[in-house]
């Protein structure tokens, strides 16, 4: 089955031709402004790599946070500029602005086979919100538009989908292999098929937990959604985020759970902490009673076990979403005990981006995982089964 039936890049002729290429270059910086995880530039360079190669003047885009309209000098894609650079052995200027003259004149001046970055689209707020005139403005330096950003693919931004509206459209590898990879192992997967779902709330992922009952043998929930599960369970979860108002839906989805067979594991023990900051006091206490004013920072060591347990002998393993506050050291156990389970596994295992890609380089494991996603927010779109507007938007074949 052909799951991507959109033209990709070598379904057009790119000789000559200025291409407006929109990668997802929202990569951590240090405090000195370098980049400490080079995954997404690393993921675009096939993309980039052929247009250069096949004669095109490549205009490369991206956002950089959410600076929300406000130049912030923090949020230049001045590092990736520098980076790009190294990594294709020639310049990548940087235009000053993102269509202003800086950008036109470097456009202008562009040769076949060379590659310039604009500014921060979010600089722009216009990009957000998908201006019509911003997005024209936009098209208006190039003849070719390729979608390469996966990471923004659910977004209906200025440069993910209002330029294909003036320009001939089209997908880059990266956004076709995250697309195919994820598909084909979603329509077909090898069983036991195991999800690990965490992240905050049970209402941002009710639909993908909806449709992941339908396919999953094994649903494992951590995080601060878990705590929302606790509470429609009757247990005390203290000052944890927690969607009280969203009780019945936690039930439903657990009655669903039961209908089909499909085993719910849910955290035993839990790290709590007294306040919510990274140095806070913590200590180690059950699932069903956590006392009040004591914040579920991250599951137990129990609780990992329990995890680890459903994972190992799994054939097809997804994974979405921190266990806790991963971004602390103090919080981070849960996170990287799952990741560390999943590359012991040897199952066939999808990362969805974010902090569960992040914990995955750290710990050395990235190897031995079948894809690690560029985009946390776009792979649940597609395990919901959703339209994705970066793709709606491009040429079909």
């Amino acid at each position: 089955m052909a799951y991507f039936n959109k033209k990709i890049v070598e379904d057009v002729d790119v000789d000559g031709k200025r291409v407006l290429l929109r990668c997802d270059f929202n990569v951590p910086l240090d405090e000195n402004g370098e980049v400490t995880n080079t995954r997404r530039i690393d993921e675009s360079l096939r993309t980039i790599k052929y247009l250069l190669l096949h004669g095109a003047k490549v205009i490369l885009c991206s956002h950089m946070g959410r600076p929300s309209g406000v130049i912030d000098p923090k949020l230049s894609l001045k590092p990736v500029a520098n980076d790009l650079s190294k990594k294709l052995g020639s310049e990548v200027k940087l235009a000053d602005d993102v269509v202003g003259s800086s950008a036109r004149a470097l456009c202008s001046n562009l040769k076949n086979g060379e590659a310039v970055l604009l500014e921060n689209l979010r600089f722009r707020i216009e990009e957000q919100d998908n201006e019509e005139s911003f997005a024209k403005e936009l098209a208006s330096l190039a003849d070719i538009f390729v979608n390469d950003a996966f990471g923004t693919a659910h977004r209906k931004h200025a440069s993910t989908y209002g330029v294909t509206r003036f320009l001939p459209s089209v997908g880059g590898y990266l956004m076709q292999k995250e697309i195919e990879t994820m598909c084909s192992i979603l329509e077909n997967p090898k069983r036991p098929f195991v999800s690990i779902l965490g992240g905050a709330k049970v209402s941002d992922k009710f639909n993908v937990i909806n449709r992941l009952l339908e396919k999953v043998d094994v649903l494992v929930v951590g995080g601060g959604m878990a705590y929302t599960f606790m509470n429609a369970m009757g247990y005390s979860v203290g000052t944890s985020i927690c969607e009280y108002d969203k009780a019945d839906m936690a039930k439903d989805l657990m009655v669903k759970a039961r209908d089909r067979g499909v085993k719910l594991v849910m955290p035993m023990d839990n790290i709590v902490g007294l306040s919510y900051s990274p140095d806070t006091e913590f200590k180690l206490v059950s699932s069903d009673s956590i006392p009040d004013g004591w914040t579920g920072m991250d599951i137990g060591p129990k609780t990992e076990k329990l995890f680890a347990d459903a994972i190992e002998g799994a054939g097809t393993v997804v994974w979405n979403g921190p266990m806790g506050v991963s971004e602390w050291e103090n919080f981070a156990s849960g996170t990287c005990a799952v990741a560390r389970a999943i590359a012991q596994s040897g199952a066939v295992s999808i990362i969805g981006g974010g902090d569960s890609a992040a914990s995955v380089d750290k710990l050395g494991f990235a190897d031995r995982m079948t894809h690690i996603s560029t985009g946390g927010g776009a792979s649940l779109r597609l395990l919901e089964g959703a339209e994705l507007p970066g793709i709606e938007g491009l040429n079909d074949k």
